[in-house]
This record gives structure tokens, C-alpha cells and sequence, in this order.
């Protein structure tokens, strides 16, 4: 079949910018690129595997499982069933970390990812800081995950270190910078049914109103403090007020500063020492 018959075909089933996104990726042509080939065959291989993921985009499996990657801070990241597909307000957090990190530190520093499925949070950091001396540790629970999150940092050449654990258990290392985000929807939230039925429940849920992982992390995180320290978490736009209940019940003399995402909802959570604004 020519370019032209399977973008025809396409269209009659999905968004034409989705038909034209799915060819383009097969084909290692710019989408637009398209439009000055429409004559030419496509190999029947690439045909049929065409077809293919246009019927998986029909029935709901979202774009970047099918395409195998998802854009996160001007990287393409490997994405499957095993992690959570990076969004919009992750960046958001990777970014406003790396300003509070500029603003904090100037040194040799320590970070830890908690939760880190694809890689996209500690990857980014690594590789945006490149002002400053960083050891970063990805954590996950995951080892399907892990397994995701290593042929992200093989392929943008990034060096970092790996560990399957449940969040900080078991870790006793000291951390400038602890950073997560981790799941936070309550079991009986409603939410999109392209998530619900497509990526990991166990990156997405959490018991206690969605509460768990925050209590996990806070309850045992003085031990992985260092003196100087920044902890930055994601979160639920309804929990901002619990989780800084949580904070205080665990952690004194600091400063708690909740962001909000280019939506202007609560979205990220800021704790550091009083002393680090000296």
C-alpha cells in the first residue's frame, strides 16, 4: 500500500493526527514529511504493523504505549505497561527542583527518586544539573521498571545508580535531595478510563485516601536526611492540607512551600530547613 491508502485508511478510524503521528514513527519520518511521500509503498511488514497500532490506539491503549516512548523535558523516554506515562506536571516538578537545588546548593550533592518508574524524574536532574557534582539513586519496588528506567539512562548515556526497594526501607544513606512522585490516588477516585485500564495500578493507587506513600516516606525520613536537605513531592490537587499535616507531625524547624501547576492547582510540595535560607 502507498503512504497515502494507509493514512486513508487511518483516518477512518482515529484522529488524523494520531494516523499521521503512527506512520510517521514507523516510516523515521517527521509526520509532516509525510505529505511529499503519498506515493510511495510501504513494505508490507510495516503495513501490517501499522495496522496493528492503529486498532491499539482504537481500542484505547494510549499513544505512547504504542508508539514506545513518551516525551519528558526535551527526552524521548522508553514508555511500556510497566510505567507510568510522564506527564505535564512531573515537569513541572523536575523543573521548580532544579531552581530550589540552584537556589540551595553549589556543591557535590546526593538525590534520591523514590518510586522512579521510567526514569524521567532522576534522569532529568542528572542531566539538567550539570552545574553541580550529583549522585542520584533510583529507587523502585518495580522490577520491570527498573528494567525501563536502565535502557532510559543507557540510551541518553547517563550515569546513575539503581536500587529495588519500597521507597526508603531498608536504605540508611544520607540525601541532600529526596524527591518523589509517588501514587497518590485513592482506590475509590474516578479517573480517566485510558489510565485506569492501561498503565501500572501499582504506580497509580494508594491506600489511606491516597495518603500512603507520603506517611512511608515522612515516618522514617529523618534517618536519610543530611544537614542541608530539600525533600520535593508531586501531589494530588485535593491533598495539599493532609499532606502538610503529615510534614508537621514528622519534621521540625522547616519551611513548607506548595506550588501550583500552570492549571493553578496544588501540585507540588517544597520542605527544607529554616537554616538552609541563611
Amino acid at each position: 500500500m502507498k503512504i497515502e491508502e494507509l493514512l486513508i485508511y487511518a483516518q477512518s478510524k482515529i484522529h488524523k493526527d494520531y494516523a499521521r503521528i503512527l506512520l510517521g514513527n514507523l516510516l523515521n519520518l517527521n509526520p509532516l514529511e509525510l505529505l511529499i511521500h503519498l506515493d510511495e509503498e510501504v513494505e508490507e511488514e510495516k503495513v501490517e504493523l501499522y495496522k496493528k497500532e492503529v486498532e491499539a490506539l482504537r481500542n484505547n491503549k494510549p499513544l505512547q504505549y504504542v508508539l514506545g516512548y513518551a516525551n519528558f523535558y526535551g527526552n524521548k523516554l522508553i514508555v511500556n505497561e510497566n510505567v507510568l506515562i510522564p506527564r505535564f506536571e512531573t515537569e513541572e516538578l523536575v523543573e521548580n527542583t532544579i531552581k530550589y537545588i540552584n537556589k540551595f546548593f553549589n556543591k557535590e550533592i546526593s538525590i534520591v527518586d523514590l518510586g522512579c518508574g521510567s526514569g524521567a524524574i532522576g534522569l532529568t536532574l542528572k542531566q539538567k544539573l550539570d552545574n553541580i557534582n550529583t549522585d542520584i539513586v533510583l529507587v523502585d519496588i518495580s522490577e520491570k521498571a527498573l528494567e525501563v528506567a536502565k535502557e532510559n539512562a543507557k540510551n541518553l548515556n547517563i550515569e546513575v545508580n539503581f536500587i529495588k526497594n519500597d521507597m526508603l526501607e531498608d536504605i540508611n544513606k544520607k540525601f541532600n535531595v529526596i524527591i518523589s512522585n509517588p501514587p497518590y490516588i485513592s482506590y475509590d477516585e474516578d479517573i480517566e478510563s485510558i489510565v485506569k485500564e492501561n498503565e501500572p495500578h501499582l504506580a497509580l493507587y494508594a491506600k489511606d485516601n491516597g495518603l500512603e506513600f507520603y506517611k512511608k516516606i515522612l515516618s522514617t525520613v529523618k534517618k536519610n536526611l543530611k544537614e542541608e536537605f530539600l525533600i520535593a513531592f508531586e501531589i494530588g490537587h485535593t491533598q495539599k492540607d493532609e499532606i502538610i499535616n503529615i510534614i508537621k507531625t514528622h519534621l521540625e524547624n522547616i519551611e513548607i512551600e506548595c506550588l501550583k501547576d500552570m492549571q493553578e492547582r496544588d501540585r507540588m510540595i517544597f520542605i527544607y530547613p529554616k537554616n538552609l535560607l541563611k
